[in-house]
């Protein structure tokens, strides 16, 4: 992933902010609030992220003036009146070619593949670029387009027309024809009359023993990342948008969705056509009924049905018994 560091006071040189810093540093990247390093740029929205400050070890954060005194001594504050706004305007600069996401890098010859990745079998077609890991006994079907520093682990069957890109698939994981992992999340933010895009750079995460059904949509995260859990099973033609996190032993039917940063707890199933809102949680157990429309969080053990979405019982209530 290419990427441009640029100096803090560079930064509020574009952001038109006043420099009250005594020391210039670089800025690499940028990083969620909770796991922001040495060298991260992150951003803290709301009172909501607040809890992550003390912790927090990034070099700088933007952030709104009432919460400046909560900064570590270490962390430059950025003070800002629109945090979200200056943060998307910095990481455009720094990501400007992952908001296109159509990068391509020199893709190896199959003489190079055979060379380089001893045990693993593959059909016609087969577009591998570099830094790419390959796990023994990996199967790979026609058609299929593996892009830079993705990894894949042992015993992976990849099927037809797959297109992965910024993901770590665990071993033992069973990947439908025409599912596309890791491609940018559907993000954009609107301030006034202008648009600005939200830049993807996390990874897509499936974890080992899951199963990806055909034709699946799995978008990357923007800052951290989407995750599958172990001993998932997503059926066909389901869509998970960016920064989903979905537990172990999941049970997920075909046509559901679930949009942006929704958390998925374990041993969740989750019925055909199924719409999740998101930024919520789901708990453990919770079974959500075919054709439901999710709209707020749910506790453990917990079963759903309609829209919204609404207890068992109640459902029955209203929409059975006369």
């Amino acid at each position: 992933m290419k990427k441009n560091k640029i100096k803090i006071f560079d930064i509020l040189k574009i952001l038109k902010l006043k420099n009250k810093g005594k020391k210039n540093f670089f800025i690499n990247k940028i990083s969620d609030i909770s796991r922001a390093k040495a060298g991260d740029l992150t951003i803290c929205k709301n009172s909501k992220y607040v809890n992550f400050l003390k912790s927090s070890k990034a070099s700088a954060i933007i952030i709104e003036k009432k919460y400046a005194k909560l900064v570590p001594k270490k962390t430059f504050a950025i003070i800002s009146k629109n945090p979200e706004l200056d943060f998307l305007s910095i990481a455009n600069i720094l990501y400007k070619d992952v908001v296109l996401d159509f990068i391509c890098s020199k893709k190896l010859s199959d003489k190079q593949i055979k060379k380089k990745y001893k045990k693993i079998f593959y059909g016609n077609n087969f577009n591998c670029e570099k830094n790419v890991k390959i796990g023994l006994n990996t199967k790979i079907g026609y058609n299929v387009t593996i892009k830079q520093d993705s990894v894949i682990g042992k015993n992976v069957n990849i099927g037809s027309n797959v297109l992965i890109s910024n993901a770590i698939i665990e071993d033992n994981v069973n990947i439908g024809d025409g599912t596309i992992i890791g491609k940018k999340g559907f993000g954009f933010k609107f301030f006034k009359n202008e648009v600005l895009r939200v830049p993807h750079i996390g990874k897509v995460i499936i974890k080992k023993n899951s199963e990806i059904g055909s034709n699946c949509n799995i978008d990357r995260g923007s800052i951290s990342d989407t995750i599958i859990g172990k001993y998932t099973f997503l059926d066909n033609q389901i869509q998970i948008a960016h920064n989903v996190k979905i537990g172990d032993y999941c049970m997920i039917a075909s046509q559901v969705g679930i949009s942006g940063s929704t958390k998925i707890g374990n041993k969740v199933q989750i019925g055909g056509q199924a719409g999740i809102s998101g930024h919520l949680v789901i708990g453990n157990n919770v079974k959500i009924g075919g054709k439901s429309g999710v709209v707020k969080n749910i506790q453990d053990n917990k079963t759903v049905m309609g829209y919204p979405a609404v207890e068992f019982r109640e459902f029955v209530k209203k929409n059975i018994i006369k």
